[in-house]
């Protein structure tokens, strides 16, 4: 393990101005986490209130500014980084989901690629601001005809979501190598860990269903393979690369593909997961996805060589620790009748 990855550089992030966008979501509340712990002063834009975000439950949004807007008041984000004097942008806010992509494009693409830019030009006119992490995705690749995919890898979405973040990947290059912006971006793919309340997704959809003794549901075939990138890992890596862009200013427009590189199907991480907990359970395989990539898995040799980056947490230490938060989270509605879960997960006390 990478013991400068473990922990912040406290001289750096003690009082540092961070705005992060997407905070409510599933990274964004991990990555607060992280910052407050760093005793940085964080900034927050967060549009709609939500009470089950982890941000909210774990009263963390009790120790940060929140700025109330839409990530597409450019005007908005000029006001809160400049009068914040913001140093360091986290930005991770993006409309993720493939299904709501497919059914509504247009507001994805404002909040992927229109928010993008925004924000981006919201900095580039604020010159206190030093380091931007600009997160993208696996799926800003497409589908490609080799694997695993590499930094060299062209940027090819043709479905929605994944076009949404080309475009905001493309953006941030355009940024950084027409205006010296210094911005960093990455490229992860699925993540997974407590907090995550979009049931849809296979590992919390997993776990709820086996807590309340249902058979798991796998909406595809089964046979999709991912990367899958434990959420406290991608936090801590998004520090990790502030800190680097901020000691190496030339890696600004640098992108790095951050994976555990294990690929897995999605039978495969269900049966993990069904391991893990004990469960007896066979999912049921619908086979109704569509416009989805079949094989996208990621090369982190880059970030490795280049910054001595490794993820810090293996698959089966992530989903314990994700399975503990959801039994913690879900303990009011567990049956008495529900499958036995192995010992170390016991629901605490909310």
């Amino acid at each position: 393990m990478n013991l400068e990855m473990t922990n912040w550089r406290r001289d750096f992030w003690r009082d540092r101005r961070v705005f992060v966008t997407g905070a409510t979501g599933l990274v964004g509340s991990w990555l607060v986490r992280r910052l407050i712990e760093a005793e940085a002063d964080v900034i927050c834009l967060v549009r709609d209130w939500v009470p089950q975000s982890e941000l909210v439950q774990s009263q963390l949004i009790d120790k940060v500014t929140i700025v109330r807007g839409d990530l597409c008041d450019q005007s908005l984000l000029e006001r809160a980084i400049g009068e914040y004097e913001v140093s360091t942008v986290m930005h991770l806010a993006a409309q993720t989901i493939v299904g709501i992509a497919n059914r509504n494009p247009v507001s994805t693409f404002e909040a992927n690629i229109a928010g993008t830019w925004k924000l981006l030009e919201a900095c580039r006119r604020s010159p206190k601001v030093g380091q931007i992490v600009v997160a993208s995705s696996d799926k800003a690749y497409g589908e490609a005809a080799t694997l695993p995919y590499c930094e060299e890898t062209p940027l090819a979405g043709q479905h929605p979501y994944d076009v949404s973040k080309s475009c905001s990947d493309l953006i941030a290059q355009t940024y950084a190598n027409t205006y010296q912006l210094p911005v960093v971006i990455t490229r992860c793919g699925n993540f997974y860990g407590g907090g995550d309340l979009n049931w849809n997704r296979i590992i919390p959809g997993t776990i709820r269903s086996v807590v309340r003794d249902q058979r798991p549901v796998i909406r595809s075939d089964g046979s999709f393979v991912r990367d899958y990138f434990y959420v406290e890992d991608g936090a801590a890596a998004y520090m990790f690369l502030a800190e680097q862009l901020a000691r190496r200013p030339e890696l600004a427009g640098e992108a790095y593909n951050l994976s555990t590189e294990l690929q897995l199907s999605v039978v495969e991480i269900v049966e993990r997961v069904l391991q893990t907990m004990g469960s007896s359970f066979t999912p049921e395989i619908l086979g109704q996805a569509s416009h989805e990539i079949p094989h996208q898995y990621l090369s982190a040799r880059k970030a490795r060589e280049q910054l001595g980056w490794q993820p810090l947490f293996t698959l089966e230490e992530g989903l314990r620790r994700t399975i503990a938060w959801y039994l913690n989270y879900l303990q009011p509605t567990v049956s008495t009748h529900s499958s036995p879960l192995p010992a170390g997960f016991v629901a605490r006390s909310a």
